[in-house]
């Protein structure tokens, strides 16, 4: 029997004269659909992931692939048993993937090769190929390819200033990069080809797509697929599947990310339930003393209890950080 709701993946570098007209027309279809997710809209395409139930979704297929231009969108669609998105919205922006480059790509005339998945697999078992994760941190930490080089950067914008100051250590090799859903490698592979790398390849359809084939299910992925909805992670490995994710406080397999309790901070950390309640959420001693902790107004801890939480830790709400 199949779940009740549906999570769909999708993008589509295009041609988009109006944004914000689009984005208004676009949110008022959604809204009539009854569709919940979250849309980007720019002159370079649109960029979304949306759920509802299997009618809704069904509605909004139709309706996406009746605008002009549209018509061969791809979508990767995911079995859910809950709703993925609370709210509905449609945004228009500079670009629908943020990776600030003095000069464009337009993927439409400059990209990697794309790859499916049995041939990305043979990459990934080639010693002469570099993988490289083009993801967050956070993404890679939850999961990624077995191998695959986690460049030492906080988000997707930093990305292509780290492989300038690292351009020697692959420039001469196969370079095949990796996304969520293979929006960011259209782009970047561009990148990566337009730098002068002469071997350049991408995972099509992204590691949901991987995820997805028959033959290869998921093999050589490690952990779950960080995913920007209510789920947060995804499984991906249909094989073998293990836990790469570390907790935050204490090391142990975890798979559970929260945000740190401090809202100044909000750093996305990995924690068991346990450890989110004894380290009142707060990624540091800081963030778990700061007087507006979520984790304490959320839970209604008393100054006492909150106190006692910290002493068992061996801190306290009155710790003065020294020098």
């Amino acid at each position: 029997m199949s779940k009740p709701f549906r999570v769909l993946l999708y993008y589509k570098y295009t041609n988009i004269e109006d944004p914000v007209a689009f984005s208004q027309e676009h949110l008022a279809n959604c809204k009539r659909i009854g569709i919940k997710g979250r849309i980007l809209v720019g002159k370079e395409g649109i960029n979304g992931t949306v759920s509802g139930t299997v009618e809704q979704t069904e509605a909004y297929k139709d309706y996406v692939h009746s605008l002009p231009g549209f018509e061969d969108l791809w979508f990767k669609e995911d079995e859910e048993d809950i709703m993925a998105f609370k709210k509905i919205f449609v945004r228009p922006r500079e670009e629908i993937v943020s990776l600030d480059l003095e000069e464009d790509i337009n993927p439409l005339e400059t990209t990697g090769e794309y790859l499916d998945p049995k041939a990305f697999k043979e990459a990934l078992l080639d010693d002469d190929t570099i993988v490289l994760d083009t993801r967050n941190d956070y993404e890679y930490d939850l999961g990624h390819f077995r191998g695959a080089v986690r460049p030492d950067i906080r988000n997707f914008r930093e990305l292509p200033q780290w492989v300038i100051d690292n351009k020697e250590k692959f420039m001469e090799k196969r370079v095949v990069v990796y996304c969520t859903g293979g929006i960011r490698c259209e782009k970047f592979s561009g990148w990566l080809v337009r730098e002068g790398f002469k071997d350049v390849g991408q995972l099509h359809g992204g590691i949901a797509t991987y995820g997805k084939d028959p033959e290869i299910q998921g093999e050589l992925w490690d952990g779950k697929m960080y995913v920007f909805d209510e789920r947060i992670a995804v499984d991906i490995n249909h094989k073998d599947p293990i836990i790469v994710g570390k907790d935050w406080f204490d090391g142990t397999p975890c798979e559970r990310y929260v945000n740190c309790g401090n809202p100044e901070c909000n750093e996305q950390i990995l924690a068991s339930e346990e450890n989110e309640a004894k380290y009142v959420r707060g990624c540091s001693p800081e963030c778990r003393r700061h007087p507006r902790n979520r984790y304490v107004a959320e839970n209604n801890l008393s100054t006492e209890e909150w106190e006692l939480r910290l002493s068992e830790i061996g801190e306290s709400l009155t710790d003065i950080e020294t020098a």
